[in-house]
């Protein structure tokens, strides 16, 4: 038995860095999947801005700031997507833990920044479409 104790050692320390690979795996492909996600709205925040420059509203300031806040939206997810670089395969796992954690709040930021603006933008159209 004490013979195949360095095996179940280096066996154990394999199926360990399996599982560590197998982690910074699953991160990147949720930091992804997350940007996927908001890409498939891209569209809406170009529709909505449409929208407000042709919709009816007195107030063109309110309209510029919810204009200025779709591009801004917009914005961010191109600004991620410029400069975000997968890790080499060579970098420490921990690291590549860590970059795609943060990677995961930056699009969990930008997120934000679609619903908000989305949801902002559709009050007010439904409040110029409601005041016709």
């Amino acid at each position: 038995m004490l013979r195949f104790a360095p095996l179940l050692v280096l066996l154990s320390a394999c199926l360990s860095l399996q599982s560590d690979e197998q982690k910074a795996e699953d991160a990147e492909k949720a930091v992804l999947a997350r940007h996927d996600e908001l890409m498939a709205q891209m569209d809406q925040l170009y529709e909505l801005r449409q929208q407000l420059q042709k919709a009816p509203v007195p107030d063109t300031a309110t309209v510029g700031r919810q204009v200025r806040a779709l591009r801004a939206a917009e914005a961010g997810m191109l600004f991620w997507m410029h400069h975000y670089r997968r890790p080499h395969d060579t970098v420490a796992v921990e690291r590549r833990l860590a970059y795609f954690s943060l990677q995961q709040q930056r699009m969990d930021s930008v997120g934000r920044l679609f619903h908000a603006s989305q949801d902002s933008a559709r009050r007010l159209l439904t409040r110029a479409s409601a005041a016709r």
